[in-house]
């Protein structure tokens, strides 16, 4: 059985951890998960336990008391659903995010000789038009 345990002391240990639940049990393995980037403990770890009613034995009388000087929380861990890698969240086509659209859309992406909207237009000579009204001393487009 596997316990996710939360609310750890920072400075808990995995040893700590294996220490605390083998008073119920066989421990197989224990883990406590740890910041990549600084080092220092997040707060949370896994326990697993042999035996479903050893392991069941230790959340109901661990979940809520205090370790070393904090309320732990202790629950049976839930599989975690499938995760989805960052590229697995673009959207197929249509909407959103401007994944997997053609550059032309007309969803406000800009295509520079079709103008804002994708549609009508030719961005040059917009730009054209807008030079001669400049040059004649009126600007309508600042």
């Amino acid at each position: 059985m596997d316990i996710f345990v939360a609310k750890l002391n920072s400075d808990t240990t995995a040893e700590q951890l294996t220490e605390l639940f083998s008073q119920f049990g066989t421990v197989s393995s224990s883990k406590v998960i740890m910041d990549r980037d600084t080092g220092t403990s997040k707060g949370y770890g896994f326990v697993e336990m042999e035996d479903e009613t050893e392991g069941s034995s230790a959340i109901e009388q661990l979940n809520e008391t205090e370790f070393m000087g904090n309320m732990i929380v202790a629950k049976k861990s839930e599989p975690r659903a499938q995760e989805r890698r960052s590229f697995d969240r673009r959207p197929s086509g249509g909407g959103g995010g401007g994944y997997g659209r053609r550059p032309d859309s007309s969803r406000g992406r800009y295509d520079q000789n079709r103008g804002r909207d994708g549609g009508g237009g030719d961005r040059r000579s917009f730009n054209r038009d807008r030079d001669k009204d400049r040059d004649r001393g009126y600007n309508r487009y600042d």
